[in-house]
């Protein structure tokens, strides 16, 4: 991996700076990103600021990598952000589009930066952050699922667009991660009094799932196996917990799969009684 050179959105915690420091530690020279300025400290890697809803930082970042390395050869699309448990009618459409457009849009315009240099080049690997929600919905979760099956889709008709010219996309799929992710959610803006009980059981759902998630190193493995395949899969799961799921979805049938979602969030609970 020596001389190759990765850049790596939101990697100032979490998935993003495992994935850079594991991408660091197998001879790439790693550029991370964090929306807000973040000092490279200790880390191998060297830090940049990038918002990925604005076009000027995306440009500004690239151009950066391009001047101080000459070359992109792996882009990890990992900035991102969620809404915490709520009703899908509890987000307005301004709180929507903010999603999608960090979520969704900001892999698009990091794409469209990188990808003309990597043509250039003759090839390249773009492995964006998906999720099991991308193929598996989470109810009371629609929003983060909707960007996230919007990323499977992008990333397997952009594969397809640009195998022929050496570039491969990846879609890495995690299923719950210990990251700080869960402590920023954003809360819903539209709250409604007819989803506060379920809103609040399916936070506390959450919560205990958490609690046993898988750490991000687990995520990063898989991100640097993506990177360095010889003939990289355009899908690959994160973790025991996403490869079930995988599996589940797949080949079991589709009202089992349905209830086994409803009873692991406690869907058809009688509500509580008065205290």
């Amino acid at each position: 991996m020596k001389n190759r050179v990765a850049l790596v959105t939101g990697a100032s915690s979490g998935i993003g700076e495992a994935t850079a420091e594991r991408l660091a530690a197998a001879g790439y020279k790693v550029f991370g990103t964090s929306r807000r300025a973040a000092p490279s400290g200790q880390r191998s890697f060297e830090m940049l600021t990038l918002d990925v809803t604005s076009d000027q930082s995306v440009e500004a970042a690239v151009n950066e990598v391009m001047r101080s390395a000459g070359r992109i050869d792996v882009l990890v699309n990992n900035a991102g952000f969620g809404v915490a448990p709520a009703g899908a009618e509890e987000s307005t459409t301004e709180q929507a589009q903010s999603i999608f457009d960090t979520n969704f849009f900001g892999i698009v315009r990091m794409t469209r930066a990188v990808v003309p240099q990597m043509r250039r080049q003759g090839a390249g690997r773009i492995i964006n952050i998906g999720s099991v929600l991308g193929f598996l919905p989470m109810p009371y979760g629609a929003l983060y699922s909707a960007t996230k099956h919007a990323v499977e889709g992008y990333s397997e008709s952009l594969d397809h667009e640009l195998r022929t010219r050496g570039i491969r996309v990846s879609v890495i799929e995690p299923a719950y991660t210990k990251t700080p992710f869960d402590a920023n959610f954003l809360e819903p803006d539209a709250t409604l009094d007819e989803y506060r009980e379920v809103r609040a059981a399916v936070n506390k759902r959450v919560k205990e799932v958490m609690a046993t998630a898988e750490q991000p190193r687990v995520v990063a493995d898989v991100v640097l196996r993506a990177a360095s395949a010889a003939r990289p899969k355009v899908r690959y799961t994160a973790g025991g917990l996403a490869g079930r799921l995988q599996f589940l979805r797949t080949y079991l049938p589709a009202g089992l799969m349905d209830a086994g979602i409803r009873k692991d969030l406690r869907l058809d609970a009688p509500p509580a009684g008065p205290s």
